[in-house]
């Protein structure tokens, strides 16, 4: 036998399987979706370098392009989990940070798109359900097979719901779904407690501690979850006393404790949290405009 011509017969067919993989890689992958997700890991530092902004003005400029440019690659990428959630968490503190205190009604079209990402992104995750719509043992059933995986989607569909809810409260349809942002929420609890920085205690704290007693409040469930999320993050994440003062504080006519809670946020280092400094100078925005409400109040 000839070597040589051996030799060259397998490199033929060597470069013609490499070329079927690569067709078949282009036929399942289109060029689109390839370039989007070579370009998710500055994705990841682009959110890294949003966190550590100190320039609040900055920021606000810089965030709709960034959401319009993830949102074009979604109509790349419809399929790709992690842009959704990138999606969900950018509408979200968008929202949350810079539109809802002065525009409540497009705030609440926000969370609106930002929930849509999010329960896309649950969808994937294999969790198919849509807990605006669905009963509550529907939704428990199916949260109830979700594994770790499945917690950022939890978790964000949880939150854009939530704050969906909380500007549309003349909406008795969509209100009647926060039972299921709880059980969304539980799950989150039970699978990850320390995702995003105790997202999910900070949600109970919300969720127990700015409703009296009578209308299903638990102000000792409330001061639990927000020391239980003060203690995941060392004392240095600022919204956690912020949401304290403005829910558990108020609702209990504790004036001291507001007033304390909010200039001590007023009072700390612009240094505290690196890694967080945008939502710290978001808190102490926020937190002037609480003090400036507090004679209203009590």
């Amino acid at each position: 036998m000839d070597h040589g011509l051996l030799s060259r017969s397998l490199h033929i067919l060597m470069r013609l399987a490499v070329a079927g993989g690569f067709a078949t890689l282009v036929t399942a992958c289109s060029m689109g979706q390839m370039v989007v997700r070579g370009s998710q890991t500055i994705l990841d530092s682009g959110v890294d370098s949003m966190n550590r902004e100190t320039d609040l003005q900055l920021a606000r400029d810089a965030m709709p392009a960034n959401l319009k440019l993830i949102e074009g690659m979604l109509i790349e990428d419809p399929g790709n989990t992690e842009l959704r959630l990138f999606a969900a968490e950018g509408f979200y503190g968008y929202s949350f940070g810079f539109i809802e205190t002065e525009n409540p009604p497009r705030a609440k079209q926000l969370y609106r798109r930002c929930y849509g990402h999010a329960q896309r992104a649950l969808q994937q995750a294999g969790v198919d359900i849509d807990p605006e719509v669905a009963t509550s043992e529907a939704v428990e059933a199916a949260v109830g097979k979700a594994g770790k995986k499945a917690v950022p989607a939890l978790f964000w569909t949880a939150s854009c719901l939530g704050k969906w809810i909380d500007l549309s409260r003349d909406d008795l349809a969509l209100v009647a779904s926060l039972a299921n942002v709880a059980i969304l929420m539980e799950r989150v609890l039970e699978l990850d407690n320390e995702f995003y920085f105790g997202g999910a205690h900070l949600f109970f704290g919300v969720y127990y501690g700015g409703r009296s007693p009578m209308l299903g409040g638990d102000f000792t469930r409330a001061e639990a979850e927000f020391r239980r999320a003060a203690e995941i993050n060392d004392n240095k994440l600022l919204i956690v006393n912020l949401l304290q003062a403005e829910f558990l504080d108020r609702q209990r006519l504790d004036q001291q404790a507001f007033h304390q809670r909010l200039t001590a946020i007023l009072a700390a280092p612009d240094d505290l949290y690196p890694e967080m400094a945008l939502i710290n100078g978001i808190a102490r925005q926020k937190a002037a405009l609480l003090l400036d409400l507090e004679e209203e109040w009590f």
